[in-house]
């Protein structure tokens, strides 16, 4: 580094909070230090005590339930010198947080103000921290939505959040911890459900940011392909315990920790085919006494049992193409109306599926990918009948879907289902899970009575890894993972043949996503299920995925066996794609390494 002054420690810091079965540690006795000038990547599942590290550095966890009791956080001023932010009171901590140290935080939409423009929101922390005009704080906020790459900043400057995209969103929160120079800037989970291209952009600004102000960047995710793009050093998290902590390219070669050594290991592949993605659960268990052991230490041995050779998954291939098609879209366009006259007639339509065709065989697994506005979810609610169809025609099973009236439709779903991508929103809060999974029984007159169809619900729950027991639980009770397992269990509680799965593991933590993709497959070999798997993300569908169908406005770029595309795209647009995937590979940070090292002599 240019200057490799210490900026911040952490010394045995200690976060708890107070919850109805007694104290959780939520951070326990953890210490570290970030240097001027330096990145360092916090990973961990959800749960490890990253974000709340975070948030005990910018003193914001909520008091009650939460405390900080114990450990110093010290930050080292320019001027003033070693300052330990735990000791400072409220009034005096404001001085600090947003001035000195900013936080991008994981969900964008949540932490904009709906009710305020986002150059509002921005020019706010000009004006407060750094006590210039309103004038001079609106150019300022323009120089600084330019500065992150934002399209026709002036537009935006003037937009509220719910009329840009996610990316932007992103970006306007990075504009807004950056506005006032920070020392030190902690991005929480800013790329996570985000289009590879456009995470990838956002780490190249985050670079790029680090390197012309020399702000120091705390960076957390769950995902270690991310963190190999942009960290120096990585602290590795589990249960509120730092396991493991080093230099991004010890972590990467030679992880010591099982935990770690997992992380790594449940990433999708790229370069090979899996039966099925290793887990934590591959690396380390707990003995009969609780404590944690190591199960397997060689990633290598783990990643041999599962790796698939080509010959069989061309076997595979050629077995599902001599079937007759299970599913066949054909022209398929959905149109939505856009620009209309004073009258109300429409002059412009948004082709959000325009004119596509293809082949789904029984028991295959198409993947749909492409960026976020390439028409693949309307797709899959089109072949459903959730999103009105322009023309074109979906025959099922030698029907077309299009031409069913209300009753012969209704028998249909309990055949075609769908997983959507937030397991929150589509789950009814009132309703326990065991309900919202019983109703659709209800809904179809499957089996006898509600005695019955709670067996089959509590089935359902153990096939997809949740306990019987939970069946009277709500939704909030749940983790992501656990909300995501619960919908599938719903998905399946129909019995049906043809599932579209819509960006169902986007937001999870790589090794509960892990988990659910190896249900998925589990759930395809033992039922016969034929999938329809959508995703932003293309080492997910390779995974997942026989042949791909690769999207982009509207449009199929092109379609194939998924490996053959992976190594050998046609389009540009598939390169870019698989350009802006992380990776993790030894030579890429090597390379970077070396880059930073050039950059700073």
């Amino acid at each position: 580094m240019a200057d490799s002054k210490v900026l911040l420690e952490v010394k045995d810091l200690v976060t708890e909070f107070r919850t109805d079965d007694g104290i959780v540690k939520a951070v326990n006795k953890i210490s570290f230090t970030l240097n001027r000038g330096e990145t360092i990547g916090i990973v961990g599942e959800s749960g490890s005590g990253k974000s709340v590290t975070s948030l005990s550095i910018m003193r914001l966890i909520p008091n009650p339930p939460g405390r900080i009791a114990g450990g110093q956080i010290i930050y080292h001023h320019k001027e003033k010198g070693p300052i330990d932010l735990v000791a400072l009171s409220e009034k005096e901590m404001r001085e600090f947080r947003g001035n000195e140290i900013s936080m991008i935080f994981q969900e964008p939409m949540t932490s904009l103000n709906p009710v305020y423009t986002c150059g509002d929101q921005v020019m706010e922390a000009i004006i407060l921290h750094q006590k210039k005009s309103k004038t001079e704080a609106r150019q300022m906020t323009l120089e600084l939505f330019a500065k992150v790459q934002l399209p026709n900043p002036q537009r935006i400057l003037d937009a509220y959040p719910h009329q840009i995209s996610g990316g932007q969103k992103q970006r306007v929160m990075i504009a807004m911890a950056m506005s006032c120079n920070p020392g030190i800037l902690i991005a929480d989970e800013p790329t996570t459900a985000l289009d590879v291209t456009v995470q990838d952009t956002i780490l190249q600004l985050m670079r790029d940011l680090r390197d012309q102000i020399e702000t120091s960047i705390i960076f957390i995710t769950h995902d270690l392909g991310v963190i190999a793009e942009i960290a120096d050093r990585v602290i590795v998290m589990y249960k509120g315990d730092i396991v493991e902590q080093g230099p991004i390219m010890d972590i990467f070669s030679n992880p010591l920790h099982p935990y770690t050594k997992g992380l790594l290991a449940c990433r999708p592949p790229l370069e090979k085919r899996y039966s099925k993605l290793p887990t934590i659960t591959d690396f380390m268990g707990r003995d009969e006494q609780g404590n944690l052991v190591e199960l397997q230490s060689n990633i290598q041995e783990v990643i041999a049992k599962v790796t698939v050779s080509d010959e069989a998954h061309a076997q595979r291939l050629e077995n599902l193409k001599k079937q007759e098609p299970l599913l066949q879209v054909k022209n398929l366009c959905t149109w939505f109306p856009g620009k209309k006259n004073f009258f109300g007639k429409t002059l412009e339509y948004v082709k959000a599926v325009d004119d596509i065709s293809f082949d789904v065989y029984p028991g295959e697994t198409l993947g749909l990918v492409g960026e976020s506005g390439c028409g693949k979810t309307t797709t899959g609610r089109s072949i459903l009948r959730l999103a009105p169809v322009t023309s074109g025609e979906i025959i099922y099973k030698g029907r077309n879907v299009l031409n069913l009236g209300d009753k012969d439709m209704k028998e249909l779903r309990e055949e075609m289902q769908i997983i959507f991508q937030d397991p929150y929103s589509s789950l009814n809060p009132r309703m326990t899970i065991g309900g919202a999974i019983m109703e659709p029984m209800q809904v179809h007159g499957l089996y006898n009575n509600d005695k019955e169809r709670k067996e089959r619900v509590i089935n359902l729950l153990e096939k997809v890894n949740l306990p019987g027991a939970h069946f009277n639980r709500y939704p909030h009770e749940f983790s992501g993972g656990q909300r995501q397992r619960i919908c599938i269990a719903r998905a399946l509680a129909l019995n049906p043949s043809f599932i579209i799965c819509d960006e169902s593991v986007s937001a999870l933590d790589v090794s509960v996503q892990a988990q659910v993709l190896n249900l998925l497959i589990q759930l395809r070999e033992e039922f016969k299920f034929t999938y329809i798997f959508i995703s932003h993300d293309l080492s997910v569908v390779k995974f997942m995925s026989d042949r791909m169908v690769v999207m982009n406005k509207g449009k199929i770029e092109e379609m194939g066996a998924a490996d053959e595309i992976y190594n050998h795209p046609k389009q540009a647009y598939t390169q870019g794609l698989i350009d802006s995937i992380p990776k993790g590979r030894l030579e890429d940070i090597q390379h970077r390494i070396d880059e930073r090292h050039a950059a700073a002599k």
